[in-house]
């Protein structure tokens, strides 16, 4: 069910005015989780049984490792890990590891492997479950007594509730269990932040319906072979283009999902911070996908040693990381090599770091490195635009080689650059506002912010661009 969808909307309403009905206080848990069952079960009904499959494996093996015999608590929060694990690799994995190892002729064993269905969100709730056990496990945050409540029935309602409450459901943000359960309690109406509400969601769906889905409809020349009609300057143009309709197609779901989370009084802590204004690749991944890229440093880099073991290792860790974090995006090598890409990108980055450290504060070379790392981000995209390595390398060879005119086609090339531009530019605007947040033009620009919101909202009703999904989605 797509957040921009009317039917979505319809069931939000219907659970909104359910929810904050007095009389109905102590079942507002019980109305979300079933919400979120018909919310999940909209396209695959048979799939909310995997769902409530990964959640029994998360409620048992947390429950036990605090309630279990001492000596067993190690076995059940491994075996829950694993088990998560398990699922993922076969229902996500299974395909890549036959295409790759196996034949996949009609009947073979390949095919059965190839046709596995993919479940929309299971990298996500997957992440969320292996972040309860290990949480639970290490004890790390918070009392084990305030996630795991002594009544197996309650903690089994939690988790189920945590693992599938909507907004985060099929794209994130990857919500942690010691974030999230606290917060599980009665909500009244007056709690409700609903300026912060309109901020977000206006924001949210802004991204998404007028600047990412207007630049989808674009950027579809970046696809093979309609990039062999284009100029060098409308590949560069077009690659650009999808860096910008990538962060707003993503960031958009992201403050969508954290603005209906407001809207029940849950709070979701930020997925992105500005990443396009990035002056390392260390900095990128504390701005992009931060749930993400937070997540892979406390459960697999650290684990892993972390910088604790040496340069080498240290080195090792990192390219393994983002090597793991690529394939995490999708069951295919281009996502490996996305990964393998920013690995040594971070790894580079490191060891020439001290070499570079007397030109830090100046801003020439920051401006220099910002823009250097926007470029090969944005390079780095073409991996998720493309679907074979083939298409990835004639494209950035044409944009150095091609020496066509400009192609016209019926829309007209020059025009088309256009519309790309005007529709980058919001997320430009957004990018250079953050630069002079701590400046005195902010001054004024806040004296006008609903101008621009109601700006945001006059376009959401004449300029949305035709209904796409997510690209997370398919993650």
């Amino acid at each position: 069910m797509q957040f921009t969808s009317l039917i979505f909307l319809e069931l939000v309403s219907i659970t909104f005015i359910l929810y904050y009905l007095p009389p109905l206080y102590k079942i507002q848990m019980h109305l979300l989780i079933v919400s979120s069952l018909l919310f999940y079960a909209y396209y695959q009904p048979i799939l909310v049984l995997l769902l409530l499959f990964s959640v029994s494996i998360n409620v048992v093996s947390s429950y036990y490792t605090v309630y279990g015999k001492a000596e067993r608590q190690k076995f059940y929060s491994y075996s829950g890990v694993i088990l998560n694990l398990l699922i993922l690799l076969f229902f996500k994995y299974s395909p890549l590891i036959a295409k790759s190892f196996f034949s996949t002729t009609p009947g073979s064993f390949g095919e059965f492997f190839i046709t596995l269905p993919l479940p929309i969100g299971i990298s996500f709730f997957t992440f969320q479950g292996i972040s309860l056990i290990v949480d639970v496990y290490k004890q790390k945050y918070t009392s084990n007594k305030l996630l795991v409540p002594k009544s197996f029935v309650s903690h089994a309602t939690q988790i189920l509730f945590f693992k599938a409450f909507f907004p985060q459901l099929i794209s994130g943000p990857i919500v942690k269990a010691h974030d999230f359960i606290p917060q599980i309690g009665v909500k009244k109406i007056s709690d409700i932040n609903w300026v912060a509400v309109f901020k977000i969601l206006t924001l949210g769906y802004f991204l998404k319906m007028v600047v990412a889905d207007n630049l989808n409809h674009f950027t579809e020349s970046i696809d093979a072979p309609h990039f062999t009609k284009q100029s060098t300057l409308s590949l560069i143009t077009l690659l650009f283009g999808y860096s910008f309709q990538i962060f707003a197609d993503f960031a958009g779901y992201s403050l969508i999902a954290i603005g209906f989370a407001k809207l029940f009084c849950y709070d979701f802590k930020d997925n992105f911070n500005f990443p396009y204004i990035s002056t390392s690749f260390k900095e990128f991944w504390k701005r992009w996908h931060i749930s993400l890229s937070s997540f892979l440093m406390e459960y697999l880099y650290f684990p892993l040693g972390g910088n604790k073991k040496g340069q080498f290792r240290t080195y090792l860790n990192l390219f393994i990381v983002m090597f793991l974090g690529g394939l995490w995006h999708g069951a295919e090598w281009r996502y490996a090599v996305w990964g393998s890409f920013h690995g040594i990108a971070l790894a580079v980055e490191r060891l020439l770091g001290n070499s570079t450290k007397s030109l830090i504060n100046n801003r020439i070379y920051k401006i220099f490195k910002g823009i250097t790392v926007f470029v090969f981000v944005s390079i780095a995209w073409l991996l998720f635009k493309l679907t074979t390595f083939t298409d990835v390398i004639t494209y950035l060879g044409m944009i150095f080689n091609n020496q066509n005119p400009i192609y016209i086609d019926k829309r007209g090339d020059v025009g088309n650059l256009t519309y790309v531009f005007l529709f980058s530019l919001p997320v430009i605007i957004y990018h250079l506002i953050y630069l002079i947040k701590d400046k005195s033009p902010m001054i004024y620009v806040k004296k006008i912010e609903y101008v621009f919101y109601g700006l945001m909202i006059f376009f959401l009703l004449v300029n949305s661009g035709f209904s796409e999904a997510f690209i997370y989605f398919q993650f």
